[in-house]
């Protein structure tokens, strides 16, 4: 049995809200004291009562194993980052205990301590420095750190000078690099380009083959599913629910979709009313069970309040955080006249395997950049159903015919035709 590394008993975390209370010198106090004693003590009482206050955690226990990688997942608010901040000692809990063995690193606001006016070499130094890494590791490490973050050539110059690209670069770096038993990650892959996010993923990947335990906070459903061995998520300070990073997500998912509204972003939200969704003919809201072998028909009716003049509705399905398929009403943008309107789509059968899906829709006018869109509106679960003989390993995320992808196969000049026994087509 593997040794505990991370273990949070009753942990609860209250901050104070809307605090306006102004707070005196002694001279001042005195005066007014001595002016208008009734009064001073009247304003003492209510000094002395407590400001609205937020618990941000609340009654939160479970255990981390070592060399365990956790995704804490969640809404904005939940508590997430709060969390990593009273198991990185930045802030204290208000009631229970953490334990914590083994060093501790963090990685939650990548860039913290970094000097402007000091070079590249410089903040390595310091910075390593601030996350507790001895002169002795930061050089045995420097080479290493400057290679990551792809800036040897301009290592001597003050960061002031970097783009943000380079600036970010060389911090996750530094951090990145620290010897320590637990890793606590909180959002910085979501910064860079694509090219750095797929490095900073791969050094994760090392990370975690390296046996330290690492909990990793992210709203990208698709990169915890990848890295995480199990999950944790967090509802209003509180634990939903702990396991299987699939299962966690699906709860995820299904707590987003249980209220079975509808709601819409952007600006031509007050233009386009949608009124509601019907999936095989029938109204949905919240989550709708499908059977792969059936042609999923999808309607959407709305109104128009006023006549808008080249725009496409767009319908999207998203499983796991990563949108797996998008299909436009038109292809090209058209008039949308004033009053009632439907919008109807057909999705052919077995094109998606069985699982989770969240269902997207909303339109945009290219032209002038506006736009409306609602995501995570209906969860559609696609049962086990499949034909026999077709095995599971062939089986994709998506799966299209030869009819929808229009393949086709014809002989290539200069060679055989059929099963080789026809005639040779005419030379080159």
């Amino acid at each position: 049995m593997r040794a505990t590394a991370v273990k949070i008993e009753g942990v609860w975390k209250q901050y104070q809200v809307g605090a306006t209370r102004r707070f005196e010198t002694f001279y001042e106090t005195l005066t007014r004291a001595m002016k208008a004693p009734a009064s001073w003590l009247a304003r003492a009482g209510r000094d002395a009562l407590p400001d609205d206050t937020f618990w941000a955690l609340q009654d939160l226990s479970f255990e981390i194993a070592q060399g365990d990688v956790v995704g804490i997942i969640g809404r904005n608010g939940a508590g997430k980052s709060t969390l990593l901040k009273v198991l990185s000692r930045i802030t204290a809990p208000t009631k229970g205990r953490v334990e914590i063995r083994g060093r501790l690193a963090s990685l939650l606001e990548v860039g913290t301590g970094f000097h402007p006016e000091l070079t590249g070499r410089e903040n390595v130094f310091l910075n390593g420095a601030i996350l507790g890494m001895g002169r002795r590791e930061i050089l045995r490490k420097f080479d290493e750190i400057v290679e990551f973050a792809e800036v040897a050539k301009f290592i001597d110059t003050p960061v002031k000078r970097y783009s943000s690209g380079m600036y970010v670069r060389l911090a996750f770096a530094v951090a990145a690099h620290l010897d320590s038993d637990v890793l606590l990650v909180d959002e910085v892959l979501a910064v860079g380009d694509v090219e750095f996010q797929e490095k900073c993923l791969g050094r994760m990947r090392d990370v975690s083959g390296e046996g330290r335990t690492v909990l990793f906070v992210s709203h990208n459903m698709g990169m915890v599913n990848e890295l995480c061995g199990s999950c944790v998520l967090l509802e209003q300070g509180r634990v939903r629910s702990v396991g299987a990073p699939g299962a966690v997500i699906h709860d995820y998912f299904a707590s987003r979709t249980s209220a079975g509204g509808f709601t819409f972003v952007g600006s031509l939200a007050e233009e386009i009313l949608v009124e509601r969704i019907r999936i095989n003919g029938a109204d949905a809201t919240g989550s709708v069970v499908v059977r792969p072998g059936k042609t999923l028909s999808i309607e959407v009716d709305g109104v128009a309040r006023r006549a808008i003049a080249d725009v496409q509705f767009a319908l999207t399905m998203s499983s796991q955080g990563v949108r797996v398929a998008t299909m436009h009403d038109c292809e090209q943008p058209s008039a949308l006249p004033e009053g009632s309107f439907t919008v109807e789509y057909s999705v052919p059968a077995h094109l998606f395997r069985p699982g989770d899906y969240l269902l997207g829709f909303g339109a945009e006018r290219e032209r002038v950049g506006s736009w409306f869109y609602g995501d995570g509106l209906i969860r559609i679960t696609v049962v086990e159903e499949w034909a026999a003989g077709f095995p599971a390993n062939r089986r994709g995320l998506v799966n299209l015919t030869a009819e929808q992808v229009a393949g086709s196969r014809r002989p290539r000049r200069g060679e055989l035709a059929g099963d080789g026994a026809g005639t040779r087509g005419a030379n080159r």
